[in-house]
């Protein structure tokens, strides 16, 4: 056989470096057919239609001649021109007779896929273009994709279809931007054996985050039934992380799972018109997690052999966007497509860009962030396709979802905001390549945002996106790393939010002098942890309800409290790996504590909850111990379960030597043993006990964390709170100055840790010279003084010849 010129190709005859002959597509599932299949990449079986057929396909019909003839005068930018030359192209191909050549070799490769599937077996119909998936360009949805296709009739109808889709408004307009030529280009078309989804799950997965481009974790999203509406943003999918590093290792590092809404699911038909529809999925199933845990690790190992291949073939790392189904009648997952990754692969790591709002003013809408950028302009609320030749160049464009139709308004955005989809939809996906800011998942922002209204879409802080009324003012900041020196004194964190530590992570660290454990229990559990141990026994009615529908997929309500907070911790802990992270355990005071749900029933009102029951004081007592136990279990999740050996612990407001005995055995008791695996135990350095008794702390404890604020306050004997003495506080008093440099100097005595993670060193430039000269070994900071204090430990470590 003359492969240059067959007309159908089978996926294991076809390698990557067949791209010319069957696009990349079908490449690449050739080339995991061949060469990923024994190393547990599951892929459906199923051939190629040649790019020699598609040429076939014109030549017989002199069609090239006839297209040049209606694309004569195209205006990419005028949306009417654009529109009326792809509907006549299309209607064009569409019309194309087949040469009986064609027709029979399609039938007779249909034939045996009925051998080894079964009579008039399902398969799907997929584009595969010959300039599909380069590294700088996804070309991600740009032709048409047919599923639940069965016999020879509608098959062939569906390649028609296909070649015609090569033609698409999309295609077309994508093509004049990248500089590629219509002709240059042929389509090869996939006909895969369906993987039955609509009976399950499927999704879409990268081998590398999508927003901040960490290169260490596999991001997953899937949804029930077949994966069009995760792809094309219908959906607003569940989402994980998986941490490569260690599951390379043998360990189960699902660092975060979220539950999406999934209110549709894309299901087979009876009827060849319109062999799927979208049904409604029943509430307890939008509760549901689409994948288990174990699913979920298997996918990520599928992703990690993918990339792992494609990166030795490229002599680089060579992340990747891959879709993957769940097959609902056998239980097996299944790749159906991997396409190289065309944003962060192709991203300078050495330049740090942030985007700073400036100002802050009304928010109309918040959804999922794309992009890490701002964007602002008048709001155009778009609801049908039909109406997209109104667009501007520089406006907002708000709609219910996007689909691939729309990309020719897309890149002329000043930015994106949708009701629906996830990180990995497709205004998602093209914002990105397009380098513009996007909010998708808001749920109402077309009705919350008016036509013609001024709104200003950020993305830069986090998760979480936000649309704010007006045009707001933001700068764009650009710094070098590789011009970032690396001072002694080493350089760590303060951090919070489980959702910005992966792009933390980017600036020059030594790790996290300071991971808070209240911000997830704020924010992602929001329970009581005795209202989850003692569910049955709440008394607010209320509360109880809204305990029941946060832990649906909970019989062990407690287990809820577990998972969150080691989901949040666990991300902080790998989005640094193998730097320490040093995570304070739960320091709320009690009126803190009753404000969670279900907590008014479980904690004492307090005079001054500041210096009453909290911290280390509460974790061995009697009416708490059994709350602390379940933080002990995340932190054991973490590092055994996970792997995440450089967690460490830190305990707060320990106010004497035999108290941080009874915390350390406490731990122990509940399996979380100082020194097993390398876990040490770090302190608080807050109470003027620890400075004067440091020596006897210190055969506790592997080391002190100095927090100056409570510290400060009670040296000076000042409510921190308190407006009317507020002018009294200061950490560079003299007397907490010579309290600090104290415990700086005995713990360096006695060869332990010691680091600072209060708000001085951030705040105070001269506060941080003055510990580096005192021989502090670690400064945490907030992220946004890392850079500048770095700086200036650098120059003055200069200055002191070290």
């Amino acid at each position: 056989m003359d492969r240059n010129t067959a007309l159908i190709l089978w996926f294991e005859d076809i390698t990557i470096d067949d791209v010319p002959l069957v696009g990349g597509k079908n490449a690449s599932l050739g080339e995991m057919v061949r060469e990923l299949g024994p190393k547990g990449v599951r892929v459906p079986g199923g051939f190629a239609v040649t790019a020699t057929a598609y040429r076939l396909l014109l030549d017989h019909n002199d069609a090239a001649r006839k297209i040049r003839s209606i694309l004569n005068d195209l205006n990419t930018h005028d949306m009417e021109n654009l529109a009326q030359r792809g509907r006549k192209v299309r209607a064009l191909v569409r019309s194309l007779a087949f040469p009986d050549e064609l027709r029979r070799a399609i039938e007779q490769a249909y034939a045996e896929l009925e051998k080894r599937y079964g009579a008039s077996c399902d398969v799907a119909v997929r584009s595969s273009a010959t300039a599909e998936d380069l590294p700088d360009a996804s070309f991600a949805g740009q032709q048409e994709t047919y599923l639940n296709i069965h016999g020879v009739e509608e098959l062939m109808e569906a390649c028609q279809r296909c070649f015609a889709s090569l033609f698409t408004n999309r295609a077309i307009s994508y093509r004049v931007d990248k500089g590629f030529d219509h002709f240059a280009i042929a389509l090869s078309i996939a006909v895969q054996k369906m993987v039955r989804s609509d009976l399950a799950s499927s999704g879409v997965m990268f081998s590398i985050d999508t927003e901040s481009g960490f290169k260490d974790a596999v991001y997953i999203t899937g949804a029930w039934g077949l994966g069009e509406n995760v792809v094309q943003g219908a959906v607003s999918p569940d989402e994980y992380y998986v941490f490569k590093p260690t599951l390379r290792l043998g360990f189960r590092p699902v660092i975060m799972r979220k539950t999406g809404e999934k209110a549709i699911k894309m299901v087979y038909t009876d009827d060849a018109k319109s062999p799927t529809k979208n049904v409604d999925v029943p509430l307890s199933d939008r509760r549901r997690l689409v994948v288990t845990d174990n699913e979920v690790l298997e996918l990520a190992r599928m992703a990690m052999v993918i990339e792992d291949h494609y990166s030795a073939r490229a002599g680089h790392l060579k992340p990747m966007d891959i879709e993957w189904a769940k097959d609902g009648v056998t239980d097996e997952l299944f790749i159906v497509q991997a396409r190289p990754e065309t944003v962060h692969s192709q991203k300078d790591v050495n330049v740090l860009r942030k985007y700073v709002l400036g100002q802050t003013g009304e928010v109309l809408a918040v959804g999922k962030a794309v992009g890490e950028m701002i964007g602002r302009g008048g709001a155009h609320i778009i609801k049908e396709a039909a109406n997209i030749k109104q667009f501007k160049r520089g406006e907002v464009l708000v709609t219910d979802m996007t689909d691939p139709d729309w990309e020719p308004i897309m890149k002329i955005a000043s930015a994106i905001v949708t009701n629906r989809g996830g990180r990995t939809c497709h205004a998602a996906i093209v914002s990105r390549e397009l380098g513009i800011p996007c909010v998708v998942g808001t749920g109402h922002g077309t009705e919350r945002i008016a036509e013609g209204q001024e709104i200003t879409v950020d993305c830069s802080q986090g998760a979480d996106g936000r649309v704010y009324r007006g045009l707001l003012d933001f700068t764009v900041e650009e710094l070098n790393l590789s011009d970032i020196p690396r001072p002694k004194t080493k350089i760590t964190m303060n951090l919070a939010a489980p959702d910005q530590a992966f792009e933390k992570s980017f600036i020059p660290n030594d790790g996290v002098g300071l991971a808070r454990e209240e911000f997830i229990i704020n924010s992602a559990i929001r329970i009581h942890p005795l209202a989850l141990l003692h569910f049955d026994a709440l008394t607010d009615q209320a509360a109880k309800q809204t305990i029941a529908d946060m832990t649906f997929t909970y019989k062990d309500k407690a287990q809820y409290f577990v998972d969150k907070l080691a989901e949040g911790v666990g991300m902080l802990a790998a989005a640094f790996y193998p730097k320490p992270v040093i995570v304070r355990l739960s320091d709320f005071k009690t009126n803190e504590y009753a404000n969670l749900i279900g907590g008014a029933q479980f904690e004492p009102r307090e005079e001054n909850p500041m210096i009453g029951w909290r911290g280390a004081s509460r974790y061995y007592s009697d009416a708490y111990k059994e709350a602390f136990a379940l933080e002990c279990r995340a932190i054991r999740k973490i590092r055994d379960e996970m792997g995440l050996v450089n967690l460490e612990v830190m305990i707060p407001f320990p106010r004497t030597v035999e108290e941080a005995r009874r915390v350390v055995d406490t731990m122990a008791g509940y399996g979380l043993r100082q020194d097993e695996n390398g876990l040490r135990v770090i302190g608080m350095c807050e109470i003027p006990s620890n400075v004067i008794m440091a020596e006897e702390f210190l055969e506790v404890f592997d080391g002190f964390s100095i927090g100056t604020n409570d510290l400060t306050q009670l040296i000076l004997g000042v409510d921190r709170d308190s407006e009317l003495v507020a002018h009294v506080y200061d950490e560079r008093n003299p007397a907490v100055k010579k309290m600090v440099k104290q415990v700086i100097e005995v713990c360096n005595a006695k060869g332990k840790y010691i680091g600072i993670c209060g708000q001085a060193p951030s705040d105070y430039p001269e506060f941080a010279e003055f510990i580096v000269e005192c021989g502090i070994q670690s400064m945490s900071l907030n992220p946004d003084t890392v850079i500048k204090t770095t700086l200036a430990v650098a120059a003055l470590e200069k200055r002191l010849g070290r």
